[in-house]
């Protein structure tokens, strides 16, 4: 399966300009199965959603993402900032299937309390495993990184790869290197990351938006401070007889 990084420099609440960066990203890198883009992609990491989130049936950036998915005949996804039916505000990743014609999402779990996201979002309670291209997809969304017993592989929740979404500050890269290596290796998965760059009020981003196989290897990753897309492809097959030849998994908790 082709996978492309989308790794774009978010302008603040603006998500028509965030769109055509990453109209002109995926122009660059046509015919991948699967786009990713980042957390929160189309306005920023908005801790406080009041007058930037929107309601999900009008928002512009999932109609986009739909719509793209659709023309192109592939897949694409990442989180937005919306509001819900219910009144509550949720950091939503969406994963939106151009040939199945079908939008799935996984809200995320583990909000962000030091910078006061759970102020004013609701967190989800459950996983999201998309069957995809052959393979099984877990979503989940930047903090979720340094948790990993929600994001152990397990009985019931067998997945071959990690997609995480991220808006992770260069003040703390040094764990986005660790984690993301540590997070495929415990689970004998591929991990795709993919992080912004840019600069927003709170924080200044460096990217290195990366795909790490099931040892730990990196196949691909952006460069640091640079908007660009890097695509990398993903073998099923090499998966499974790495997993069955050391099998780890068997022997987990």
């Amino acid at each position: 399966m082709k996978v492309t990084l989308l790794q774009i420099d978010i302008q603040w609440a603006q998500p028509d300009a965030n769109i055509q960066a990453a109209e002109r990203l995926i122009a660059t890198h046509p015919g991948s199965d699967l786009y990713v883009l980042p957390e929160m992609w189309s306005t920023g990491f908005a801790t406080e959603p009041e007058g930037i989130a929107v309601d999900e049936s009008e928002d512009k950036a999932l109609k986009w993402m739909q719509q793209t998915a659709e023309r192109l005949h592939t897949a694409i996804c990442g989180s937005l900032a919306v509001s819900v039916a219910d009144g509550s505000y949720r950091n939503r990743h969406y994963f939106v299937d151009g040939r199945a014609g079908k939008t799935v999402y996984y809200d995320k779990h583990h909000l962000f309390t030091f910078g006061h996201e759970d102020r004013h979002y609701t967190p989800g309670n459950s996983h999201t495993i998309i069957e995809y291209g052959g393979m099984r997809l877990l979503l989940l969304t930047c903090y979720d990184l340094r948790f990993p017993c929600w994001s152990r592989y397990a009985t019931g929740r067998e997945y071959d790869a990690i997609i995480l979404v991220a808006n992770w500050p260069e003040s703390r890269q040094s764990a986005w290197q660790l984690l993301t290596r540590a997070r495929a290796i415990e689970n004998q998965c591929y991990l795709i990351g993919v992080n912004r760059v840019g600069d927003d009020r709170y924080s200044h981003y460096a990217g290195c938006s990366v795909v790490v196989d099931c040892n730990g290897r990196t196949l691909a990753q952006c460069h640091r401070h640079q908007e660009e897309a890097v695509t990398v492809a993903l073998d099923l097959t090499e998966l499974e007889r790495c997993r069955s030849k050391f099998r780890v998994l068997e022997d987990r908790d």
